[in-house]
């Protein structure tokens, strides 16, 4: 005979039921057929929608809460193979807000009495816990959105001062990003070395030329020249047409004597490599090639921003300015022309020569000028970078000289397919 004759089915099963009636979840208590016997009064607060669902099967409870029938199957499954089951996020509408709960349940044996054998379970709100993680999920994706709308905004920046940075000299560009205070536009009075160049007869050039050509050439002449102003330190003043202006001193200096020699050296280099390419203007549709005129004068300039509310440019003014340029006037071709103050800053190191003297306009006195050789030292003109080699068979220009590295692999590419085709020719004949 069982204990659980001797005690009241109902009993039994509301004292069993007992710890959960006050709990703060909404707990039940099915048969093995998952049908309810009981629940708790947490229960029914909150699913008020579903009245009386004692008797009920909880397959159909969970229908009416509208749990998908995927996560329904699941529970079903479950607990038929694991004997207990946990669904961790079940969204249900209730009291006219949506809530998430967890449902946990474990099937229950008892040998002294059978009726407590069942289902028992309880539903979790999580619901505060599940917006606090929504917040920060909400949160991370706005974070998200913001950095790369952040990237986004400093591509563009980038994109834009990289362009901005075509149109300055790099002296420039760094001292304007650099300055992050709104302080008045300021001129001061330095000795600096001015440098202009133009190209002979490039009217008569511009005329004959169609666009495309025209634009091929004086873009590879004014890249070469800018790089070559780059690495000696100057300042790009402007591009004229076909002209540049170039001064040393400002906005760093390494002092008169070595402002002028780098300017120096900076014309010399420019005509060396002017020389060097040649051929390939040659080859573009300039058959005399380019011809190129230079004249460098040094003294006390006024420099700074110039210009309107609207626009400004950097720049100097002075009487060295009107003087390199009347001297870049009169210089013969591939001629570079410097004045009394340049040449007796350089003479000890540069080979110099007078060649006349000239009353510039706007002068009162005639000036004298003096046509620049080349350094004196050997040795200083050794270091010089050629890019251009003329071999028995092989001739080889390098007409980006901003980019050696990609001139090299693109040699090294070259090397690889005449070596296949050698390799190939030979197993031809084989």
């Amino acid at each position: 005979m069982k204990a659980e004759q001797f005690f009241n089915q109902k009993s039994i099963v509301d004292l069993s039921f007992f710890n959960f009636r006050n709990a703060i979840t909404a707990a039940y208590f099915a048969d093995e057929n998952l049908e309810i016997l009981r629940v708790n009064d947490n229960f029914r607060s909150f699913f008020p929608i579903l009245g009386n669902v004692v008797n009920a099967p909880l397959l159909d409870v969970l229908e009416q809460l509208r749990i998908p029938g995927e996560q329904i199957d699941t529970f079903v499954a479950t607990l038929k193979e694991e004997g207990c089951v946990l669904l961790p996020h079940v969204e249900i509408s209730t009291g006219g807000e949506d809530r998430v709960f967890s449902l946990m349940s474990a099937i229950t044996h008892d040998d002294g009495f059978s009726y407590l054998n069942g289902v028992q379970g309880q539903f979790v709100d999580r619901t505060a816990e599940w917006r606090l993680k929504r917040e920060r999920e909400d949160l991370l994706e706005q974070k998200i959105r913001d950095r790369e709308l952040i990237e986004a905004k400093s591509r563009e920046l980038e994109s834009l001062a990289t362009r901005l940075a075509k149109y300055l000299s790099p002296q420039i560009y760094e001292s304007i990003f650099s300055d992050r205070s709104e302080q008045p536009v300021t001129h001061s009075r330095k000795n600096l070395t001015i440098f202009f160049s133009d190209i002979v007869q490039f009217t008569d050039l511009s005329d004959t030329l169609e666009p495309e050509r025209l634009a091929l050439v004086i873009n590879s002449y004014l890249s070469e020249m800018s790089s070559i102003a780059i690495e000696c330190g100057g300042t790009i003043d402007k591009f004229i047409g076909d002209a540049i202006m170039v001064f040393f001193g400002d906005p760093e200096s390494e002092g008169e004597f070595e402002d002028a020699l780098k300017c120096v050296e900076m014309a010399i280099r420019m005509r060396s490599r002017i020389s060097e390419l040649q051929k390939y203007w040659n080859k573009h549709g300039v058959p005399r090639g380019l011809r190129v005129r230079m004249g460098i004068a040094t003294g006390y300039c006024t420099v700074g921003n110039f210009g309107s509310d609207l626009r400004l440019d950097y720049t100097v003014l002075g009487s060295p300015v009107n003087l390199a340029a009347r001297l870049q006037s009169i210089a013969d071709p591939d001629c570079i022309l410097v004045d009394e103050t340049t040449q007796s800053l350089i003479e000890e190191q540069v080979e110099t020569a007078i060649r006349g003297e000239t009353i510039p306009k706007g002068f009162a006195r005639a000036i004298n000028y003096f046509e620049v050789s080349d350094f004196k030292s050997s040795a200083h003109r050794a270091d010089r970078q050629q890019l251009s080699h003329i071999g028995n068979r092989v001739e080889v220009n390098v007409i980006d000289s901003t980019d050696i590295r990609a001139a090299i692999e693109e040699l090294r590419q070259i090397q690889l397919k005449f070596e296949e085709r050698f390799a190939s020719s030979d197993s031809d004949s084989d």
